[in-house]
């Protein structure tokens, strides 16, 4: 359900064309939002003459499923086998683990700027430093939506940051509130249903760069929110595209795994690292009565426990278990309007596989799905910087 990896490691309106410093580089996000229009045309009018769509070669072990896997044939990643590292991927838990302890983390300048919210809240967006001033207008902008409790400290993150700088893109990473030292003002965190501060922060980006395209790219947890506010957002969403990483979902399945076995290790890890948060501002919620529990909050052994004792309480719902079923992004697929990848490994402990909407994502000619035979949880030990470079997606998203 959620992003294990920094409590355990380290605590559609028109938009101008892209700069002629990224043209040339054209990602997979930027490829899938050029061929929106014409390629959703094109398969519907085959599926008006009863022809259907052209069948690909199958890609080798890998699941793909939408109806724009014909872009696929673009990246030479792809003609090839998935290879996880030897022994490291092989197994999902040591490969998650190995992820988050051993990956390495790139040395990056950031510059930060706190966004004050509408409810009087807090939000930190972290810019790479100098970026303002090198960078024309115009340069499309990548906006990153770490996991639960991660932020900019985050391996996989700067990994992403440092691929999409490489091709003249902007980057500015969104930590939530408490996140990455981000302030939190009000007696509010985030959620997983919560929309409102990604709203806010496009806005901002907007308004800031109104000549560029905007993308993004969510982890986990950070992902499910993404995929709301594509779906939340619709046909007016000002994104150009979007990529989700290791979404759980369906959080109800993913909550019912996140109590099973192995991954109790990952649950703690989350709990402790939403007590920690909880705790710098625990002076915020004195006073607060309701239905909140502070008591269980400020002593939670799981993350279940934490949201039923503050985060659904915060947000409006009546148990923990309404919470996941209404916070789930399987349910925002269906309006999903932007050009939308979606990227799953089959083993991921977290985001288990029989969580994904294949249905909706199959019905839906904006989305298109790829599940690797491996991974773990925002692992992907696999392709050429295995096994303590970038992850194996990185190289999918970027060599194109």
């Amino acid at each position: 359900m959620a992003a294990p990896l920094s409590p355990l490691a380290r605590s559609s309106p028109l938009r101008p064309p892209l700069s002629s410093t990224s043209r040339s580089h054209l990602p997979f996000m930027a490829v899938a939002g050029a061929a929106s229009s014409s390629a959703s045309a094109e398969a519907e009018q085959d599926i008006s003459r009863g022809r259907g769509v052209t069948k690909e070669a199958p890609i080798p072990q890998l699941e793909v499923i939408g109806s724009k896997r014909e872009l696929l044939s673009q990246f030479a990643s792809l003609k090839m086998s998935y290879r996880p590292f030897p022994f490291i991927g092989w197994n999902r838990h040591v490969e998650t683990i190995f992820a988050a302890f051993f990956r390495s983390l790139p040395r990056v300048q950031f510059r930060r700027e706190c966004l004050r919210t509408r409810d009087d809240g807090a939000v930190a967006l972290d810019w790479v430093s100098g970026d303002e001033r090198r960078l024309s207008p115009d340069t499309p902008v990548l906006v990153l939506l770490p996991g639960l409790t991660g932020g900019s400290q985050d391996t996989y993150v700067r990994h992403m940051l440092l691929r999409a700088r490489k091709k003249g893109w902007r980057v500015v990473v969104f930590n939530s509130r408490g996140c990455a030292n981000s302030p939190v003002t009000t007696p509010q965190f985030y959620s997983a249903s919560f929309t409102e501060d990604l709203c806010e922060v496009v806005k901002h980006v907007l308004k800031c760069y109104p000549k560029c395209k905007i993308y993004a790219v969510g982890w986990s947890l950070g992902a499910n929110i993404l995929v709301r506010y594509l779906g939340q957002e619709s046909y007016g969403c000002p994104l150009a595209g979007a990529v989700s990483l290791c979404n759980p979902f369906n959080l109800p399945i993913a909550d019912e795994d996140f109590r099973k076995g192995f991954n109790k290790i990952y649950d703690n890890a989350l709990a402790r690292s939403l007590k920690k948060i909880f705790k710098r501002h625990e002076l915020l919620f004195v006073g607060l009565h309701d239905e909140y529990n502070i008591p269980m909050a400020a002593n939670a052994r799981t993350v279940r426990e934490f949201d039923e004792g503050l985060t659904r309480v915060s947000f409006g719902f009546k148990s923990v278990d309404d919470y996941y079923f209404n916070s789930s992004s399987s349910n925002s697929i269906v309006h999903v309007q932007t050009p939308l990848l979606c990227i799953q490994a089959a083993n991921d402990p977290i985001a288990p596989s029989r969580g994904i909407p294949r249905e909706e994502i199959k019905e839906n000619p904006n989305c298109l799905l790829i599940v690797t035979p491996k991974g773990g949880h925002l692992g992907w030990v696999a392709g050429e910087e295995a096994p303590f470079g970038a992850p194996w997606t990185d190289s999918l998203l970027w060599n194109s």
